[in-house]
């Protein structure tokens, strides 16, 4: 990641970025350049508009207003992101008045990060030059700065994850991936469990079972002494979906090296936890597989013993997701946890109901759709909750297995095949299907075209308000 830094003195630099809120800049500057820039700033502008003002042969050369919007943590964050497109490569200083706060600071920073990312394997270098936050009362904006910084880093890394070509992801690349990660950050273990190990795994070794590539769960857990909650991560990670022998068709298989994006959101989320020292708990499940089409292929009609012992028939094995996820959710079972959240790009019934940008949400629990709710908002990650209707349940109904895996309806049913796994903690789970907003074919606020890391930034929202961790932006 590029260097941001927080500074009390304006440096020489030939570009110079002046936020603009509804009633002009938000900056203070005495003499020419705060006139000419009072002059030059029109207002009610959408949050991550920029206006850009050559100065030939003046200090600075350039300046670049940011229109902040309500100036809430959003608009920072989207103007954020807009200025550092228009800054290219080049070095720059945002300057901000005395009324900044801690939120506009996070907001401003996120998006900058955000904004900024660039896929580590990329043929286009990455931006290394430094931006300066020019503020006074550098300690008040310290904490809301290396927030946005833990936070970036994590989206930075589910990005990078889930834009990896599966050339070179598969569950063993993954598991790697994270055990490296995890190197680096002491309070964190990594468990990776194979072959024999996963005897019990029904689910996931059948969708894993026609690739060369063998299946793994990878068990990432954050420890922090004291901790008093215990809250499991569980991410869908099938490393590339050919549907297997349900195949894909050619626009549907062209971008499924995504379809692991809910496993790399929850293990960088859980390694954000752990850059940001939150006195939780966090154990993150990574059941990861390829679902490929081979002679050692699962079929549909097969009769699948999962962890818990009972059986699903496979009617579709392009419904892989929930099979994996059925195994992985009562193996949480056993680790006593006090909330389970699942990530998963699981249905095309969610994009159907909510758009491209919208997670479909499901809970038992009202407390915790509430909390996941609130954190997304203020993360900038929108989602909607959907009714988990017990009478869909007869929908699962199979002749040969105590359920099937894909009746030929909506997204419900998916989640309720999972509720199936949750046991004694189900109204403390949650299901995010994120199959729209994972990915995006737009480069737009701070999203940038390709995988978006969604659900990173609502989970360490959501973790940073338990057992009394700082609540981000309070």
């Amino acid at each position: 990641m590029f260097p941001i830094r927080l500074t009390g003195r304006l440096d020489d630099v030939l570009t110079r970025v002046v936020p603009v809120g509804a009633t002009g800049p938000l900056f203070h500057s005495e003499g020419a350049l705060g006139a000419e820039i009072a002059a030059l700033a029109g207002t009610d502008r959408p949050a991550g508009t920029v206006q850009e003002f050559p100065r030939p042969l003046r200090e600075p050369a350039r300046v670049l207003l940011v229109h902040v919007g309500a100036g809430d943590e959003a608009g920072w964050r989207a103007a954020g992101a807009a200025a550092i497109r228009a800054l290219g490569d080049e070095p720059a200083q945002v300057h901000l008045d005395e009324a900044a706060s801690e939120e506009s600071v996070r907001g401003l920073a996120e998006g900058l990060w955000l904004g900024g990312y660039r896929y580590r394997d990329a043929l286009e270098e990455p931006r290394s030059a430094e931006v300066g936050i020019v503020a006074s009362g550098l300690q008040t904006y310290a904490l809301g700065l290396a927030q946005a910084q833990a936070t970036a880093r994590a989206t930075w890394l589910a990005r990078d994850l889930t834009n990896t070509p599966p050339s070179i992801k598969n569950p063993d690349w993954m598991a790697e991936e994270v055990t490296g990660a995890s190197a680096k950050r002491p309070g964190t273990t990594v468990r990776v469990l194979s072959g024999d190990e996963l005897a019990r795994f029904g689910g996931l070794r059948a969708v894993g079972g026609g690739s060369r590539f063998k299946p793994c769960l990878v068990q990432l857990v954050w420890d922090p002494p004291g901790a008093r909650t215990h809250v499991v991560l569980v991410g869908k990670g099938i490393t590339f979906d050919s549907g297997g022998i349900s195949i894909k068709d050619r626009p549907g298989m062209k971008r499924m090296k995504n379809d692991m994006a809910g496993a790399a959101a929850v293990a960088a989320a859980t390694l954000g936890a752990a850059d940001l020292g939150l006195p939780v708990r966090v154990t993150a499940l990574l059941p990861l597989a390829e679902n490929a089409v081979s002679g050692s292929a699962y079929r549909p009609g097969d009769v699948i013993t999962q962890y818990d012992g009972t059986t699903s028939e496979s009617t579709n094995s392009d419904a892989e997701g929930r099979l994996v996820l059925a195994d992985a959710l009562a193996y949480a079972g056993g680790l006593a946890p006090d909330v389970v959240i699942d990530v998963a790009t699981l249905t095309g019934a969610a994009i159907v109901a909510l758009g491209p940008s919208v997670a479909a949400l499901y809970s038992s629990g009202d407390e915790l759709a509430t909390a996941l709710t609130e954190a997304g908002a203020a993360a900038g990650e929108r989602m909607w909750r959907m009714p988990l209707c017990d009478d869909y349940r007869e929908l699962l109904r199979s002749d040969v297995a105590d359920r099937h895996s894909s009746p030929a309806v909506g997204g419900g049913p998916a989640a309720l095949f999972l509720r199936d796994f949750t046991g004694a903690y189900a109204g403390r789970w949650a299901h995010l299907d994120i199959a729209g907003p994972a990915w995006t074919e737009t480069t737009e606020l701070e999203l940038t075209r390709g995988a978006t890391g969604w659900g990173v930034r609502t989970l360490l929202r959501y973790l940073s308000t338990l057992d009394g961790g700082q609540q981000p932006g309070a």
